[in-house]
Parts: structure tokens; sequence; C-alpha cells
């Protein structure tokens, strides 16, 4: 009898076992599904190869008559020794003015870097404080780990950044170190804000080495997850933190793939879109939602030659191929055209032949803009008309979505500061933020690398209700 018992019992847990197996092979193959699924077909277009349908022009040729100049607000040298490439604004001491944040970057290698020292300035150009030590190679072709943010929300703003092995929080308003922890060697590439915890607030911080890792900490500097080739591939330059189910954490795009809050893996691009190689540049949100395939974010690839639109299941609605798709940003740029517009520079480009391209959200060739060095550029209503205009920092000027250019911005050099003749072409940092705290975007220029800094008072255009348009963006990036 007992004999009989044990063999039903053994039948029973191998049929629990197997339904078990089943189950879980069935849960796997449901998983590897959402991580690999390609799509079948995805709708490019060769972009290289279309004429825009609206103008295509060199801004040299554009015509100067009845085209307004603008004169800097506040023309600002930046502290010689410490003055770096990277640049970041906010409000530091609580005034509802903002100060100007400029950071160098140790090199100590191709491609590595670190946050090696911080000069925080007033808008009549005194220096607030100093940190660091400023005996630093200058180079910036990335960002630098240095941003400001509340971190541990009491209303006032600290300085942030990612030095040699430590991420180091200063005392927005004098600089005091308030506290630091360690982090691996190499992982200063940039530092990213996010909400990992499901609190209030970004507090949760991600650091990563240039392509290949990332790592989560908390607020206070302990360890959530470490993640390596996110998917497969290079991570992005900056990770974007989105919530994209809705349950009050972030999700990460990492790249050419998605990461859930606790650094699982929650999709990837269909190989298709990823057999070039390369990484990810720019990620926006392009349209929010309340569910996943109601969010759409805009993706370019570095070395892969394409854009794409996407919704917030990673599948793509849309992409152009054919050029080397950098920055991307979208707005209101005109009123006859459905949906608004989006504005991408073309990288990598012989100086003097550097494309900025208008395109309307499906991803059409509207126009073209040949500039000097398209690389830095925003969006502004500047005129209080409700529509954008593009501001190109090297052409420092505004320019609309009919080929005509709107206004220019004088940069005069400050009292006592000249670039020499035989220098290197000085290239230009933007930045949108309300320094004037008179709620309009205003337009913050500098120089790479860093000399001085010109401030352009928006006087005329509307109001913004939306905070985020009024202050930078809480991960500033080059990209």
């Amino acid at each position: 009898m007992m004999e009989r018992w044990k063999d039903e019992e053994m039948i029973a847990m191998k049929s629990h076992r197997a339904i078990l197996a089943a189950c879980l092979l069935s849960l796997c193959g449901l998983a590897i599904q959402t991580v690999a699924a390609d799509q079948a077909a995805i709708a490019t277009r060769n972009l290289a190869d279309e004429t825009p349908s609206r103008f295509d022009v060199h801004v040299n040729d554009l015509s100067n008559d009845h085209v307004p100049q603008v004169q800097p607000w506040k023309t600002i040298t930046v502290d010689p020794a410490y003055a770096g490439g990277w640049l970041v604004v906010g409000d530091l001491t609580g005034d509802g003015i903002a100060e100007l944040v400029s950071a160098k970057n140790g090199v100590p290698g191709n491609d590595i870097h670190y946050t090696s020292s911080v000069v925080v300035q007033t808008l009549d150009g005194s220096v607030l404080w100093r940190w660091g030590n400023p005996d630093a190679r200058n180079a910036i072709h990335h960002d630098v780990a240095c941003q400001i943010h509340d971190l541990d929300g009491d209303s006032r703003n600290e300085v942030v950044v990612a030095a040699d092995r430590r991420v180091v929080v200063l005392e927005g308003a004098t600089g005091k170190e308030l506290r630091q922890f360690e982090i691996p060697k190499d992982a200063s590439d940039c530092l990213t804000f996010c909400n990992l915890s499901g609190g209030d607030r970004a507090s949760d911080m991600l650091v990563k080495t240039r392509y290949t890792q990332i790592w989560a900490y908390d607020v206070d500097g302990k360890p959530l997850w470490r993640v390596a080739k996110p998917g497969g591939y290079r991570t992005a330059h900056q990770p974007f933190p989105v919530d994209l189910d809705g349950d009050g954490r972030d999700e990460i795009i990492a790249g050419y793939a998605a990461l859930n809050a606790d650094g699982s893996l929650r999709w990837k691009l269909p190989n298709e879109a990823c057999r070039s190689g390369g990484h990810a540049d720019a990620i926006r949100l392009f349209q929010d939602g309340k569910e996943p395939e109601d969010k759409r974010l805009l993706l370019t690839h570095c070395g892969g030659n394409r854009m794409d639109m996407l919704d917030g299941n990673g599948n793509i609605l849309w992409g152009v191929t054919g050029l080397h798709f950098e920055s991307v940003f979208f707005g209101e740029l005109a009123k006859d055209i459905p949906g608004r517009e989006l504005v991408v520079d073309i990288c990598h480009q012989p100086w003097g032949n550097a494309p900025l391209l208008v395109l309307d959200e499906q991803g059409r060739l509207l126009g073209r803009y040949v500039t000097m060095r398209s690389r830095q550029h925003r969006l502004v209503d500047w005129f209080g008309t409700g529509e954008d205009l593009i501001f190109c920092g090297q052409t420092r000027a505004l320019l609309d979505a009919t080929g005509r250019k709107r206004a220019n911005f004088a940069t005069p050099m400050p009292p006592g500061l000249q670039i020499p003749d035989d220098a290197d072409p000085l290239r230009y940092m933007i930045h949108l933020a309300d320094v004037t705290g008179n709620g309009r975007p205003d337009l913050v220029v500098s120089t790479v690398p860093g000399t001085a800094v010109w401030l352009y008072k928006n006087e005329q255009g509307a109001k913004c209700l939306a905070p985020e348009r009024l202050t930078m963006p809480l991960n500033a990036t080059l990209y």
C-alpha cells in the first residue's frame, strides 16, 4: 500500500513539474517575444535622396534686409582659470535669478572623462564659489557629468558631479560638499537623475561608462543595479528616463533597449533597425499618453544613420535613413502644417556644409538649411506669435520654417577678452532657461572652450505656463 502511495505521489509530482515547466516555457516564450520580436516591415525613407518640399538654402545666402539685430542683455567673462566647455544654468541661491555653472573635465584617456572642476558665477560675472582642480584638459565633445538638481527635495538646488570614481553633491549656494559616494572606475561619462523607487521625485541617479555599462544608485548612494550592453547593444550617450506604463516609476531608454525600473530588460528595438551598429544619440518624448502604445519617442542612431519614431513598446512607426541624424527638437514652426515639426542636425560634416533639416511629424523633408556648423540648435517663440523659430548656435540667428532669417544675435566679446586671430573658429553651446524670472525662456549662448557667455532676454515671447519650458531639462545634454 505504501509503495503504491509513493508511486502515485511520484506520478503526481512529475505531472505538476511538467505543468510548471510548460508554464515557465510559455512565459519565457512570451518574454523572449517581447524582448526580441522583429517587426515584419519598417517603413523607412532615405532622406539623402530626397529634395525638400519647401526650401533648400545656405545660411550665408539668406537676406539680412529688415532683419533685426538682437544685442545681449548681459555679456559675461567666464572665470579664466576654471572656465570649461560645459555650462548649465539654474537658480542656486533661491532668489529667483539664475546662476551660471561652468565645468571642466579631466580626460585620462580616449573617451574617458570625469568632472574635475566647477565654477559658479552670478549674472554680474562675480564668482560665487569654486570647486575641484582646474588644471585639467578642457576637451569637450561629449556631455560632462555636472548637473543642477534639487536632489533632496528641500526646494534648494544642488550641483551634483560625477568626479573621478565618486559622485559629489555640492550645496548650490556655497559649494560646500554635502556628501559623496564611490562609483566604479570610468563610470563618470554622464549623470542622469530618475525616479526608480516610485517616490514623489527624481532622486535616484544613473552613471555610466562611455558605451557599455550603466549603474543605478539611490539618493544616498546605495547601489540598485548594474546593466552591461542593454539588449546586447551600446548604451546611449545619456540614458533617458520616462514612465512608460504609468506606475510612478521611470523606465530607462538605455540605447536601443528599454530597461524596467529594476534594471531588467523591457524591450529592444527590432534587429533590422540596429544592424548597422552604432548607438543612440538623442532620445526625446514626442508625445505622452496613458498607455505605452499611446506614447511617442524620437531616437537618433549615431553610426546607424537613421532616426526613428517609436511607441512606448518599442515598435517603430516610421524611420528615416541615409544621414547622421544627431540632436532633434520639435515644436510648432508652421501653423499651416498639421501637427508639430521636427528640427534635426546632420553631424560629422565638413565645416560650412552642415545641414539642419526641418521635417513634419511623419518624417517628410520640408526644408534644409546648410550651415557652417549645425550641431547646436534650439526652438523658441521669440516674437510672441505662437510659432517656434530655430536658433542655430553657430549662425547666431533665428530661422523659420520657410527658409528665412528672422533675427541676428550679436556676440561682442567682453572688454579685455580677445580670441587670437589664428585660433580655430569658436563653437557655440546653447541653452533655453528663464534666467530673469519673467516667465519666458531666455537664450543662453556660450563658447566652447568656455570663454564668454551671452544672455538674451526674451521680452516678447508668450509667457510659458509649463515649468519644463522655463527651466533647463532635468538632465542637460549636448545630444
